[in-house]
């Protein structure tokens, strides 16, 4: 049977390389059916040099996507299906982690800078000080992003100023910027010796260093920066042959797909009209809504990013979006940190055994506030403990609390848009826990909904490799798109259980005014003048009229 003479002809593949925070998978899809034929998935080991800091070593991360290539290729032929039948890969990937390598020798300059860093911090609060009135959002009318130590502009002046192999590299024009996206389309495509130095949209728009209306580069952001054009990718769409692949058994073929991971869910999720939303539940957690062909900037919190341009002369897509740092991490946490759970399937038994979190709340504020917050120096809180609490009511306190920060979020995207979503489509893999899926559509008070397929953002990254001018297997027209079967939580709650939970939301939002409380506190035995502090009262005053008490 494995003879090649004996091998299934499935008709045009499509293959996704999908490089996230936690891991790399490489998966292969029929273009016809949108059927996962096979994949292979590989742990990336982060590294914590400092409290908030993460970073990733970039050898390993490309080291991780050949093995999964190589591996998964072993699969298919153990199928006997044949590998020469895939005709393009796409790419997606963990979006504002920045890298900084030598063109000359192909090797980084320093680590990863993981996008939930938050080294930055001073150097958000330097660049801040330099814009008018100390507002945050001074730059959003072009980026759709309010300064923050989530986007890569500031992890690469942070480089600039304090890794000097990077400054010099940069003074002798040796240096390449990318995000994870640009490093391995370079690599896989030649390297050094001639490898393809670009990016998309959608990742470009999540570096600050991109206008968002003229989708390019945007030389009075790079001069606010400090950041030189030279070493910046050329800016591509999301669907077309950017070079082929250099080595390995499936040399030769096109990368023609590339998508930041939120917009290839959004893609892969099938949301292409206006209205439409996901939300992925990975590492962090990230709502996206389709708001069509025009930015749509908010007033309540939420970024404005491109969501595709699915060809060279394709309109651009916009989204509106929400982004909470901690989600699945919380997971790890609880079982590497605190040692109360051995796995993420134990999580869902503990939580499920008590069925209520016994008033206890969890806001796992880690990495600071995203939205609608946007404050870094918050920290996470666990409160409400009693004698009776016990880590059952700890880890359905954990899912609670993914629940709650996406109600914020899309309290705040139904304020932004004038129109009530009336149901979430779903994925990532905390979507596997049902009791999460039931609670989450409990507490939102709309049906969540989860496609039986989970690898929307690996599938996504193909329909975009796929439909690509010079491949063309995959057609991304709606009538040629297949239905997907779906799993639907519907809420199970009766009025006065929609009332309980809204009771319940505020209490958490009391913890995170909390959390925000605990930075005022920090700052104002820390810092100078009390600039800081008072920052912080004034987000914390805003938060919930009264509410908390801070003198």
């Amino acid at each position: 049977m494995a003879a090649s003479s004996n091998r299934i002809t499935l008709g045009p593949l499509v293959a996704a390389i999908d490089q996230g925070t936690s891991s790399t998978r490489f998966l292969v899809f029929n273009s016809k059916t949108a059927e996962l034929l096979s994949h292979h998935q590989v742990e990336i080991r982060q590294s914590f040099p400092k409290e908030g800091w993460v970073e990733e070593d970039p050898r390993e991360i490309l080291q991780s996507v050949y093995e999964c290539m190589e591996r998964t290729c072993e699969k298919l032929t153990q199928l006997n299906i044949d590998i020469s039948n895939i005709k393009a890969i796409g790419v997606t990937n963990q979006r504002e982690t920045t890298l900084v390598w030598d063109r000359r020798t192909g090797e980084p300059l320093y680590n990863a800078i993981v996008w939930l860093d938050l080294r930055t911090q001073s150097t958000v609060e330097r660049l801040i000080s330099k814009t008018p009135g100390r507002n945050k959002n001074h730059l959003k009318h072009k980026t759709g992003l309010p300064i923050s130590t989530y986007f890569s502009a500031v992890k690469l002046r942070w480089l600039l100023d304090n890794v000097p192999e990077v400054r010099e590299a940069v003074e002798s024009n040796r240096a390449l910027f990318g995000t994870v996206d640009s490093w391995l389309i370079w690599c896989l495509t030649g390297g050094a010796c001639g490898g393809v130095h670009c990016t998309d949209v959608t990742n470009a728009s999540r570096t600050m260093l991109f206008n968002i209306h003229t989708l390019n580069w945007d030389p009075e952001l790079c001069r606010y920066f400090g950041v030189p054009m030279e070493i910046l990718p050329r800016v591509r769409s999301s669907s077309e042959i950017y070079g082929l692949m250099k080595s390995g058994a499936l040399s030769g073929i096109p990368i023609s797909g590339c998508l930041g991971d939120q917009s290839a869910a959004l893609v892969g999720q099938m949301c292409f009209q206006d209205g439409q939303a996901k939300n992925t539940y990975g590492t962090g957690c990230f709502l996206l809504r389709n708001t069509g062909s025009k930015p749509v900037m908010s007033d309540h919190g939420l970024l404005t990013t491109v969501a595709y341009k699915l060809g060279r002369d394709k309109p651009a897509c916009y989204a509106l979006e929400g982004s909470v740092a901690i989600a699945g991490a919380v997971v790890r946490w609880l079982q590497d940190n605190l040692g109360i759970i051995g796995s993420s399937e134990e999580l869902e038994q503990c939580a499920a055994s008590v069925g209520t979190s016994y008033g206890c709340y969890f806001v796992p504020a880690f990495s600071g506030l995203y939205a609608p917050y946007w404050e870094p120096s918050a920290r996470g809180i666990i409160c409400g403990l009693t004698q009776f609490t016990n880590k059952n009511h700890v880890a359905f306190a954990a899912l609670e609390a993914v629940c709650f920060q996406t109600r914020e979020i899309l309290d705040a995207m139904n304020q932004d848009s004038g129109i009530p979503l009336s149901q979430l489509q779903v994925d990532g893999g905390m979507t596997s826990n049902r009791l999460l899926m039931q609670l989450q559509a409990d507490i939102l008070c709309i049906p969540v909904v989860k496609p039986s397929m989970p690898e929307t953002t690996a599938l996504g990254a193909a329909m975009a490799a796929g439909a690509a001018e010079g491949v063309s297997v995959w057609s991304l027209r709606s009538e040629d798109l297949n239905e997907a079967t779906c799993d639907k939580f519907e809420p199970q709650i009766n009025p006065e259980g929609e009332q309980t939970h809204r009771t319940l939301h505020t209490p958490y939002t009391h913890c995170v005014k909390v959390c925000v409380w605990m930075c005022v506190q920090r700052a104002s035995s820390g810092t100078p003048a009390g600039r800081k502090p008072l920052r912080a009262r004034m987000i914390l005053g805003a938060m919930l009229p009264g509410g908390l008490y801070v003198p």
